[in-house]
């Protein structure tokens, strides 16, 4: 690793740790701005209770005083105790669910990707003729709907109306669906991205000049064409995987899936302070990450690209 690329890794890292200080902060202010609390309900407990259980989660303390016992536990990764799952901590609760879905994003991440890639080639090779029109149709009708919408529409139509699949995402063929509707909107967008690049890829001189001296259709695609219209996918997956697992709360909400969303939405319903303030820093965290790896392995491809 050279100088540049250290200082830009060193850079990119104290902006990351600015960046996610930003969000802890708008994100504890708001979450206190906001009417209510976590221990007001159809039932809510009786004064007496209610400032015992405060106090017995630091709520009854001064705004700032909070906040800064807050951020001292953040360094520790210590996100402090789950107000609705009584006797869990947040980070347990985030590393439970974080494991489904993750397994359940990054199936969506790698199908969007490889059918994305090979869809934008095809499309590109066959440029204006009937292939190329009915992929881009098709991708751009996918990209106008979001991925709950299409979670809605795949639940009515594959698990009530004709039966096909589960509508429970706790089992292996529960979680098809999940991932088709997590993965068409990245996919349509990878394909259009790359029928882009690569159409601009084979338009230049040495695309030709390995036409001309014979080499074979798929070594010109595949080994000169692909390698340099990958970089645009590489930006875009990057946050894209970010996406993916962020907007798999919902669409998990939907296909009840035990991952992290089940947490995420129903703390927020709850106004369970901790475990939304957690989510949120953990998503926030990743995101940064994803966009750093993804600027870095642009750099791996396109050694032409100036970090500074």
């Amino acid at each position: 690793m050279d100088s540049k690329m250290a200082f830009y890794i060193v850079k990119r890292l104290l902006l990351a740790v600015l960046t996610v200080f930003l969000i802890i902060t708008i994100t504890f202010f708001v979450m206190k701005a906001i009417p209510g609390g976590p221990f007001l309900s159809e039932k809510a407990p009786s004064p007496a209770v209610t400032a015992m259980l405060e106090a017995k989660y630091g709520l009854d303390k001064p705004i700032m005083e909070q906040y800064v016992t807050y951020l001292k536990g953040v360094v520790t990764l210590d996100f402090g105790p789950s107000i609705k799952q009584r006797g869990r901590e947040v980070m347990d609760l985030i590393r439970e669910g974080f494991k489904v879905s993750a397994k359940l994003g990054g199936s969506a991440a790698a199908l969007a990707i490889v059918i994305g890639l090979v869809l934008g080639s095809l499309a590109a090779v066959f440029h204006n003729k009937w292939v190329d029109k009915l992929i881009m149709v098709t991708s751009t009708a996918s990209v106008a709907m979001p991925s709950f919408v299409i979670a809605t529409l795949l639940l009515y139509f594959f698990c009530i109306k004709f039966q096909l699949l589960p509508a429970n995402g706790q089992t292996a063929a529960g979680l098809v669906l999940p991932i088709i509707a997590l993965s068409l909107y990245p996919m349509s967008y990878i394909t259009r991205l790359t029928r882009s690049s690569m159409l601009d890829v084979l338009g230049q001189d040495y695309i030709r000049t390995a036409n001309a001296k014979g080499v074979s259709p798929s070594r010109v695609l595949f080994k000169h064409a692909l390698k340099n219209a990958v970089t645009p996918v590489i930006t875009y997956a990057g946050p894209m995987i970010a996406y993916i697992l962020t907007g798999s709360l919902v669409v998990e909400r939907i296909f009840a899936v035990p991952g992290l969303g089940k947490y995420f939405v129903s703390s927020i319903i709850n106004r369970d302070y901790p475990m939304v303030m957690g989510t949120t820093i953990f998503l926030a965290c990743l995101m940064v990450i994803m966009t750093l790896i993804s600027d870095i392995l642009y750099k791996v491809f396109d050694p032409r690209v100036d970090l500074s």
